[in-house]
């Protein structure tokens, strides 16, 4: 796909791959750096680099590859599923399993078990011929653990969107956070999207802010150090807990991107990973239109974090 652009008098001098990424939001800095190494992506006809300085009335122009179909092979990648029927299938995932094939993670993904599943179970559901088509209708970011509702069919599928589009679907999520919050118990309604810098994080710093909402709790706290906290998103954006919590000024545990590498170790206590878990999930039945609610406790290695902020910090 041929994108064009032409630099316009109000633009100062930038390099190039600054100028673009503000307009091309769906891909990366170092994306497009590597398009234009590639020649994908030229000033003036002519083969530049990232650092090129443009300058108004400079034409680029951009050209995007299209992406193939993308089949994904079935693995026999563990599952504990909580429940299952024709519509669909809940699950308990782990944290460190990545949910969608992409790059750097082609394998091992939970796609990846789902195909496999489906196929000894004779039903590839919507994931059909090995596709990666829809049967995801939420997500969960690689280091988070907890309940998903995966969709197998079109019309459950459907049914499940049109619930988390309405913001129907029951979700409660636990996680230990840095600091203590001001208040026990609050609402954060923080409009958040793809920050304008930071290409990889989501914040308020953004041109294209969502409407974003999340209740909490403070479930228990350790000394000043640390909070174990309840959280509620009312909307479901992209890292929208992680961002929230950033912006009290208490990120997650573990959470190095939202809270810089202070928030991996509370005194001497190392923090594995991002410390959110996806605690409770209820939603209406596409076919019984009865309500269902999954919950699942928190996971061992949550468990001793917790021990161990308690016994070594106290509450």
């Amino acid at each position: 796909m041929i994108t064009e652009f032409v630099v316009t008098a109000g633009e100062t001098h930038k390099r190039l791959d600054q100028f673009l990424v503000h307009r091309e939001r769906d891909i990366s800095r170092s994306g497009l750096q590597r398009l234009i190494e590639l020649g994908r992506i030229r000033v003036n006809a002519q083969v530049v680099k990232p650092s090129q300085k443009i300058k108004p009335g400079d034409h680029i122009t951009m050209d995007t590859p299209q992406p193939g179909p993308l089949l994904v092979n079935g693995e026999a990648v563990p599952l504990e599923i909580l429940h299952e029927d024709d519509a669909l299938l809940v699950l308990n995932k782990p944290a460190g399993l990545v949910v969608h094939p992409a790059s750097g993670n082609w394998s091992g993904t939970l796609v990846n078990a789902l195909l496999a599943h489906f196929h000894a179970e004779g039903d590839s559901g919507t994931l059909n011929g090995g596709k990666a088509k829809p049967g995801l209708v939420h997500r969960l970011d690689k280091d988070t653990s907890g309940v998903m509702v995966i969709a197998k069919t079109d019309h459950a599928h459907r049914a499940l969107a049109e619930q988390f589009e309405a913001h129907s679907i029951i979700r409660m999520y636990e996680a230990f956070v840095w600091g203590v919050l001001r208040h026990d118990h609050g609402v954060i309604e923080m409009a958040i999207g793809r920050d304008r810098v930071e290409r990889k994080k989501i914040s308020s710093n953004t041109a294209r802010p969502q409407s974003a909402i999340t209740e909490y709790r403070v479930a228990q706290k350790f000394g000043n150090l640390a909070s174990h906290v309840m959280l509620s998103p009312r909307t479901g954006r992209t890292h929208q807990l992680r961002a929230h919590m950033a912006s009290l000024g208490c990120p997650i545990l573990g959470d190095e991107a939202y809270g810089d590498q202070k928030v991996c170790r509370v005194k001497e206590i190392g923090i594995p990973r991002v410390m959110l878990h996806a605690r409770t999930l209820g939603f209406q039945h596409p076919l019984s239109g009865t309500f269902q609610e999954y919950l699942v406790r928190l996971p061992s290695d949550m468990q001793v974090i917790c021990q161990s902020l308690q016994r070594d910090i106290g509450s």
